[in-house]
């Protein structure tokens, strides 16, 4: 009989025996950013989870900076929107702003920004409409200057996380044509319609004003189409490919990454982390625990980056 016990007597024979790591540079932290001064604010179903104004953005960024994690991801949340988002390509946007300002006072600090309308639109969705349907081909012009004027901020890669069919093609095109071939597409390939995003709708006041995302955003119970989704993605030129969100779709992850020869990234997004925080608020669970293990889930099955608003968090209990 082998014993696989043998193995596990001890902690200096365990962690000899580990096969998946977690490294503070496998973690980008989100973070929104909002118009106005002085603001911290406070969004309420995501403890720990703060808006801020630029001028308050160092609290969070000294924290990162120590951290040294592999990066953040910058949501914007403009003042003034209209059913064409055009703050999301402002040159002087609430997150083209954010990233000038990080870029100049902390350029050690890698920029991802994610590139989407819903946050910028006066009706809530990710593209342009007609009535109530979301416009395909119409929308993917919108999506290139917006990541077009991020890069030109500064931004070190972007993200288009709206799911329109041809945009990740359509983004490197712009891309490239404004002289920024060496910005690198983390592309939201595998971006499913699910429940777990209620809380970021809050933080980042993008929920939809008519209607769902299900038109454009992907069934939660298709696999095989969430492997086309990325293979497209792939084809079309994007440099890394995401599943969203994490825990509810780690088979799809794990199918990703024995299909694909490409760095995979995963968001646990803010469902999944307002569950935890809730749970362990009420002393039903061991936070620090039961976080590294998802996280640890994460990339055992494939994902090279995890998105996690964990992530400060998790490099304080790794250490």
């Amino acid at each position: 009989m082998y014993r696989f016990r043998r193995l596990r007597r001890d902690e200096r024979v365990r962690a000899m025996m580990q096969e998946t790591r977690l490294h503070p540079k496998d973690f980008i932290y989100p973070i929104f950013v909002i118009e106005g001064e002085k603001i911290r604010h406070p969004v309420e179903s995501m403890p720990g989870v703060f808006q801020y104004s630029i001028d308050c953005l160092d609290e969070i960024l000294e924290q990162v900076k120590a951290a040294d994690i592999g990066g953040i991801m910058l949501f914007g949340i403009p003042q003034y929107k209209d059913s064409q988002g055009s703050q999301a390509y402002a040159q002087d946007g609430i997150t083209q702003r954010a990233v000038r300002f990080i870029r100049e006072k902390y350029p050690e600090i890698y920029i991802v920004v994610d590139v989407c309308l819903c946050e910028y639109t006066s009706h809530g969705h990710c593209g342009m409409v007609c009535g109530e349907e979301i416009l395909n081909d119409e929308t993917l012009p919108y999506l290139v200057k917006m990541a077009v004027s991020l890069a030109e901020a500064g931004a070190d890669m972007v993200a288009p996380s709206d799911m329109m069919d041809g945009r990740v093609a359509a983004i490197r095109e712009g891309l490239d044509r404004a002289g920024f071939t060496q910005v690198p597409i983390m592309a939201y390939s595998a971006k499913f319609a699910s429940a777990y995003y209620g809380p970021f709708r809050d933080a980042a006041h993008s929920a939809p004003g008519f209607g769902d995302r299900k038109s454009y955003q992907m069934d939660c119970a298709n696999g095989q189409e969430a492997l086309r989704e990325i293979r497209a993605d792939i084809e079309e030129g994007a440099d890394l490919v995401m599943v969203k969100p994490a825990l509810a779709y780690l088979d799809v992850l794990k199918e990703a990454a024995l299909t694909f020869a490409m760095p995979l990234a995963v968001y646990n997004v803010s469902g999944e982390y307002a569950m935890v925080k809730a749970a362990a608020a009420n002393g039903w669970i061991d936070e620090r625990r039961i976080v590294l293990e998802n996280l640890t889930a994460m990339k055992r099955a494939g994902a090279k980056i995890i998105i996690t608003y964990h992530a400060l968090d998790a490099v304080r209990w790794l250490r």
